[in-house]
């Protein structure tokens, strides 16, 4: 009886103090962050930001104009800029489709489909770069079926393309995965039952509203396109004009100069960190909706 009563007490007193109402105590609550979470975030935050912060300063530091004039390191930048792109190209028109199978059906082997995607997510770059060696080598069952015609992959600048997607196309498949199956089941019908196609559904459902979702993939995809190393390096070699992407050409002044490596670096990481500025304000604006 005295439990009850309290608890009417605290009740009543909750309804004529707003102070005492509990969003207002779940808002004070969220207001009070633990303090070992806050050393430890600080924690984190130092190690992941003072490298960078390092880089950046020492980079600019470097003069990483005087290097922008090499021709060497505009031919890394101009093709690190078109291969992304095409990979990113390549990876929007045949990943849609796959990302959008994969959310809005169902069918057996979808789960092992979906691992066989992931996968090179997780892969290191070295077993990529051996993987399509071994799918689209010389000796390969696929390098000797195009061989006949003229065909050869490794160490072109068609390599370089092929091992971006493959390393770079998994992130726009995932996000695009994630925005088609945001969409609701209602809209789906409504437009079955007014009797449209499965081409209509997606061209006037379906897109429109994970363009948010699609955008914010292909820009994941193309910034890790720009930075794909291990890969590149093992599948298409390291000839300047042809294969020397902006990470090979880091590495390649890293070995000779460390200044070199240094400013072409903190340039690569201006590049990134712009992209993912986009790619946060894109991801605040859907919040909104």
């Amino acid at each position: 009886m005295r439990r009850e009563g309290s608890f009417l007490l605290r009740r009543s007193s909750a309804r004529i103090n707003p102070d005492a109402s509990p969003d207002r105590a779940l808002a004070t609550a969220r207001g009070r962050p633990v303090p070992l979470f806050v050393v430890l975030a600080g924690l984190m935050v130092l190690l992941l930001g003072v490298p960078v912060l390092m880089l950046l300063w020492r980079g600019l530091t470097s003069d990483p104009f005087h290097f922008l004039r090499d021709p060497t390191v505009q031919s890394a930048l101009r093709l690190s800029a078109w291969t992304s792109t095409v990979a990113t190209a390549v990876a929007l028109v045949l990943g849609m489709p796959l990302a959008y199978l994969l959310a809005r059906n169902r069918f057996r082997g979808r789960t092992l489909l979906e691992v066989l995607v992931d996968l090179p997510i997780v892969l290191p770059p070295s077993v990529a770069g051996i993987a399509l060696l071994a799918a689209f080598g010389r000796r390969s069952l696929l390098g000797a079926a195009l061989a006949p015609l003229g065909v050869s992959l490794p160490f072109t600048t068609a390599a370089v393309v092929l091992a971006q997607v493959f390393v770079a196309a998994p992130l726009f498949i995932r996000a695009a995965r994630i925005g088609f199956n945001t969409v609701e089941s209602q809209l789906e019908e409504a437009a079955y039952t007014e009797g449209a196609s499965q081409w209509q559904l997606f061209r006037h459902v379906m897109f429109p509203l994970t363009g948010r979702a699609l955008f914010a993939g292909l820009v994941l995809c193309w910034a890790r396109a720009l930075g794909e190393f291990g890969a590149t390096i093992l599948f298409a070699g390291n000839l300047p004009g042809r294969t020397q992407t902006m990470p090979l050409a880091i590495f390649i002044g890293f070995q000779q100069d460390l200044g070199v490596a240094l400013a072409l670096a903190s340039i690569l990481l201006v590049i990134s960190g712009l992209v993912l500025a986009v790619l946060r304000k894109i991801e605040s604006e859907a919040r909104l909706y």
